[in-house]
């Protein structure tokens, strides 16, 4: 009866220090998974204010900027390009299979440490008549030249 009563205490101290463990677990990879998968994007830190911008339109885009987006534009892409007073900033969004599309510009804001740029894609509407052909919807957003690294949203 005393190996009995022994394995069964021994049996109860492995079981309670087994649910310790699993427990443990459990907590530990609800965490991880809580900090690895509700991971914000980095936009440089808390917005200081609004920048005012401008859309540019073709013929006003400097040219070897012009010439960076026409080798760009069938793919989604990001780019920037600055002088000695703008910073241009560029968010194409690659082949489309027909007009129609725009593109809508909900921020333009400085952080501690970047330019961060908020856009949209915006496909035709359901009764619009659109071309039907390819196209590469982009936008051009000028602002005055901050020496701070666009993030885009």
């Amino acid at each position: 009866m005393e190996k009995t009563g022994f394995f069964l205490a021994v049996r109860r101290i492995i079981r309670g220090r087994t649910l310790a463990i699993g427990l443990l677990l459990i907590i530990f990879a609800g965490n991880f998974l809580l900090l690895t998968g509700c991971k914000t994007e980095d936009t440089g830190g808390k917005k200081i204010k609004d920048l005012e911008f401008t859309i540019v339109e073709d013929a006003d885009v400097p040219e070897p900027l012009m010439k960076m987006i026409n080798e760009k534009k069938k793919e989604p892409f990001k780019l920037s390009y600055s002088d000695t007073e703008n910073l241009y900033i560029v968010v194409g969004y690659g082949e489309q299979p027909t007009g129609g599309y725009s593109i809508a510009v909900n921020a333009v804001y400085l952080t501690d440490n970047a330019v961060v740029v908020d856009t949209d894609l915006l496909g035709p509407g359901e009764n619009e008549q659109v071309t039907n052909a390819l196209t590469y919807p982009y936008v051009v957003i000028k602002t005055a030249f901050i020496d701070k690294t666009p993030k885009y949203k």
